[in-house]
């Protein structure tokens, strides 16, 4: 597997405090990669080093086989597009006016492009329309946008849909599948909205107490996951004595509640309950979600 990023034992200390500590992480090429962690595990401190705005401590990264202490890292850099915590952008300017000081920016001088950008990220009908009146979800957009405006390989993404509305989230996350299936860039994603990263991510890394505790493909992750099966019924003892006779995976959640676990004849549990005069009186499938899964690995605190 080629990686984009690799990151071999990473440190970061801000005085008595270690943000990052002894991490390794591994982005491979083509991927969309779900960064997930509580709020200071170290996504953010991360992220700013391998963007070039922070130095680590200690240990080494490289991006596209070009370590950081390199003086080719500069360049390798120019392949990399960036919105970190917020995306700078002039409020009292249009869309393409922010997209055309940021060609100056990063030194090109022509400014071909820059109407098909907007329409890649759905914002060619905003013509004048100042940015302050933007919706923040456009305002992401554009956000984007000026990440992309260096074509990049490698985009990195710091919570791109925190605060929007619904509609918001649904036009980034197709923005973001899009830019990876049909571009080819490899993107990395930090997040708090697990539910809405499990629709868009291919490879996950878990990050705690700043250092990354998994990394996982989503195929090799959704096969992991736990399914079950929530039975209510009226004799929990008669349930769980058929349970153990039949070696079937249970767990007895209180009085009347059952989740049993695995590939499973939920008729023949009926009808074998039944004869025991064991009522099952409601019953429901449920699949482990990304957040459970979360914190099952991390533990405690849903805060991420």
């Amino acid at each position: 597997m080629e990686f984009i990023l690799e990151v071999n034992n990473l440190e970061k200390k801000y005085k008595d405090f270690k943000a990052l500590n002894n991490l390794c992480m591994n982005v491979p090429k083509g991927s969309i990669y779900g960064f997930i962690g509580k709020n200071g595990a170290g996504k953010t401190t991360l992220i700013r080093i391998i963007s070039g705005l922070q130095n680590p401590d200690n240990g080494s990264y490289s991006i596209y086989g070009t370590n950081y202490g390199d003086k080719d890292i500069v360049n390798v850099r120019s392949r990399i597009g960036a919105i970190i915590e917020t995306p700078s952008i002039y409020m009292d300017m249009t869309a393409r006016q922010n997209l055309i000081e940021q060609y100056k920016l990063i030194g090109m001088p022509l400014f071909e492009g820059i109407d098909e950008l907007l329409k890649q990220v759905g914002l060619s009908d905003t013509q004048n329309k100042k940015v302050k009146n933007f919706s923040l979800g456009m305002k992401q957009r554009l956000g984007i946008a000026i990440a992309l405006a260096s074509s990049p390989d490698f985009l990195i993404l710091d919570e791109p849909i925190n605060g929007l509305d619904p509609q918001g989230i649904i036009e980034i996350r197709e923005l973001i599948l899009n830019l990876n299936k049909k571009m080819g860039i490899t993107i990395l994603v930090s997040s708090h909205y697990l539910d809405e990263l499990s629709k868009i991510a291919t490879y996950y890394g878990f990050i705690d107490n700043g250092r990354i505790v998994r990394e996982i493909s989503a195929k090799e992750l959704n096969s992991k996951m736990q399914k079950k099966i929530i039975i209510k019924v009226n004799d929990v003892k008669e349930c769980v004595k058929y349970l153990e006779l039949a070696n079937i995976s249970y767990e007895v959640e209180n009085n009347n509640i059952v989740n049993i676990f695995g590939k499973v004849n939920i008729s023949e549990i009926v009808l074998e309950l039944s004869k025991k005069n064991c009522v099952i009186e409601e019953i429901h499938e449920v699949e482990e979600s990304l957040e459970n899964y979360y914190i099952n690995l991390i533990g405690g605190d849903k805060n991420v």
